[in-house]
């Protein structure tokens, strides 16, 4: 199989976090998130937050998860990795303890050679240039910049001081922003200071007794600035591309944007193509905080966190994506259906190339044997990861049946689990201080039978993991020739801790034989410096529609895709344009028999 859907399908682990924010009340979710992806003899592996290993990969399709040693820092967030000579330098994030870093010629197997380190730092990232020497690069703040500084390829301790590379500017780039949508702005002075005299009241203190270093991170909180972070920087013909995180990674914007310099610690430049990664709209959005490697075969990919953020702000998965460099050197990424199957061919392929195969699932009818009144069986065809189908019981006698509406030829379908609200006992002991937690590395299974049929009476089995032993929860059945199906079944479903099963999507892809929508009829203005409207008109026979905007009209390099009457007949805000720079828009219509692309417009 040469096809994927992100996320990556992979068994993601249960997290019992003894949240802060919430008193120390524990919530149970699973996560991974802000992935640091390496090619090393001839293998792929990405390292992601809170996974306890590493994912090994040897064509970028199949993934499998190793455990790493316990010496290693597994319960910080942000590991960073990256190859120099014969070594894989590992390191992560502490805000208050001096991080050390491990290095080893052997992901696998180890032994791993432990380098002290001399300061506490966040989201690292260490770029090895073409002279050899190192430098570094840390920073996860809404109140200072992102930092940089060389370091000595022996000790690997910093030589010089560090320079602030870049920092926020959410007013003049809207991407930036934070909530859902972008959707808010920069408190003002006079909201920040009476948020921070009501934390002051609600703890029973004064301005006095708060150290003043921790002044400007509790006003901080009430500023509503984006947290800048993130770093991963790549070099391509003579420039330095240092990519940054932004927005908020339990909101559908989260992204990567990029600088740009000529020397790898600045001065930056902001670069043409911002934001580099977003993927704010489709089932499941966002895209930040990641890497950008070359394969094999020449093609460069970038890999992401996705947001879930329903259990909690930190439920994530990981998203891959084509990317590339334009002739002007621009660093783009394309995620126009970034979460439709797509082939990874193993030699070099066009980054643009549309899907081979359509949404068929979109809004069609569903049923099943129970749900509870809060998890409806149509929860699995709205394109909602957030959204769920739960039944009455854990019995293998509860199924869920999608009926397409019609025959089509199917080639994959993608059945995607999450998690009700847990209530079980901690299987193992917290630990850590910044995000204290536990995480279970114990193997589970995720167990169901899926069916098709024509006619809704005789079903045939399309894949059958009832006794698997795996923890798939986002899992792809590909049937690249092709199979004529109306209808879906999903049934003899099992889930770790013996809860309810809940699915959160039945994704079915493949082509109809009906018409091509129509090209889509639109207006768009712009409302502001940073925020664009859009209205799409209706009756073009489309299921949804992706917006594209860019530099110019060759450089549509921004998407978001709407569906049903999102947009359609009233306006779709999109707040993520950089002020004082030109746009171009166009707008494509896809329906289950293909997409219809309409005429460029400059904004």
């Amino acid at each position: 199989m040469s096809y994927v859907c992100n996320p990556i399908n992979i068994n993601y682990r249960y997290q019992f976090n003894a949240d802060p924010r919430k008193g120390g009340e524990i919530q149970i979710c699973r996560e991974a998130a802000d992935p640091s992806m390496i090619l090393f003899k001839g293998r792929y592996y990405i390292f992601a937050s809170m996974t306890l290993g590493v994912w090994v990969s040897d064509d970028l399709v199949k993934w499998e998860n190793h455990r790493l040693p316990d010496e290693l820092p597994l319960y910080d967030y942000a590991p960073d990795v990256r190859v120099m000579g014969d070594y894989v330098y590992f390191c992560a994030s502490k805000r208050d303890e001096n991080c050390d870093r491990f290095r080893t010629k052997d992901i696998l197997n180890g032994p791993y050679e432990k380098i002290p380190g001399n300061f506490p730092y966040w989201d690292p990232n260490l770029f090895i240039d073409d002279d050899g020497k190192v430098y570094f690069y840390w920073g996860c703040s809404n109140t200072e910049p992102i930092y940089g500084c060389e370091l000595d390829p022996e000790t690997m301790l910093p030589k010089g001081e560090k320079v602030p590379i870049l920092e926020g500017h959410p007013t003049e780039y809207g991407y930036e922003r934070v909530g859902e949508d972008n959707s808010i702005f920069p408190a003002s002075q006079e909201e920040i200071e009476k948020g921070f005299q009501g934390f002051l009241a609600m703890q029973n203190t004064t301005e006095d007794q708060i150290p003043d270093d921790l002044k400007p991170l509790i006003k901080g909180m009430f500023s509503n600035m984006p947290y800048i972070e993130g770093a991963w920087v790549d070099k391509h013909n003579g420039k330095y591309y240092l990519q940054y995180a932004f927005a908020g990674t339990q909101f559908n914007t989260y992204g990567d944007g990029v600088y740009v310099s000529d020397s790898p610690l600045g001065p930056y430049k902001l670069a043409e193509n911002n934001p580099y990664s977003y993927n704010p709209g489709g089932f499941l959005p966002g895209a930040g905080h990641g890497s950008t490697m070359e394969d094999k075969s020449g093609n460069l990919w970038h890999t992401a966190t996705m947001r879930i953020s329903v259990n909690h702000d930190f439920e994530r998965r990981v998203g891959l994506w084509p990317a590339g460099f334009d002739k002007d050197g621009e660093l783009f990424c394309n995620q126009r259906y970034g979460n439709w199957p797509f082939k990874i061919s193993g030699a070099k392929q066009d980054p643009w190339k549309n899907p081979d195969w359509f949404l068929l699932s979109y809004d069609k009818k569903t049923s099943c044997s129970s749900a509870l009144s809060e998890n409806p069986s149509e929860n699995v065809t709205d394109e909602d990861v957030q959204t769920l189908w739960r039944p009455a019981s854990t019995g293998k006698d509860e199924w869920i049946t999608v009926d397409l509406g019609n025959v089509y030829k199917v080639n994959a379908v993608q059945i995607n689990f999450g998690d009700g609200k847990l209530d079980i006992p901690i299987p193992g002991e917290i630990r850590g201080t910044t995000q204290a937690r536990f995480i279970d590395d114990k193997t589970y299974c995720t167990r169901w039978k899926m069916e098709g049929s024509v006619d809704g009476e005789d079903f045939f089995v399309l894949e059958d993991k009832s006794e698997a032993t795996t923890d798939l929860t986002h899992d792809l059945v590909v049937m690249e020739e092709g199979r004529e199906i109306r209808y879906i079944r999903v049934s003899n479903i099992e889930v770790p801790y013996g809860q309810i099963p809940a699915l959160s999507g039945i994704r079915v892809f493949g082509k109809g034989e009906g018409e091509l929508p129509k090209a889509p009829v639109f207006s768009a203005k712009r409302d502001s410096g940073i925020d664009m409207s859009v209205k799409i008109e209706a009756g073009d026979n489309a299921v949804g529609h992706v917006i594209l905007w860019g530099s110019s009209p060759e450089k549509l390099y921004h998407s978001w895709m709407v569906l049903g009457d999102d947009a359609v007949g009233s306006a779709k805000r999109i707040g993520a344009l950089v002020t004082g720079r030109d746009y171009y828009l166009r707008v494509d219509s896809f329906n289950e028999s293909g997409i219809t692309e309409g005429e460029v417009t400059k904004l």
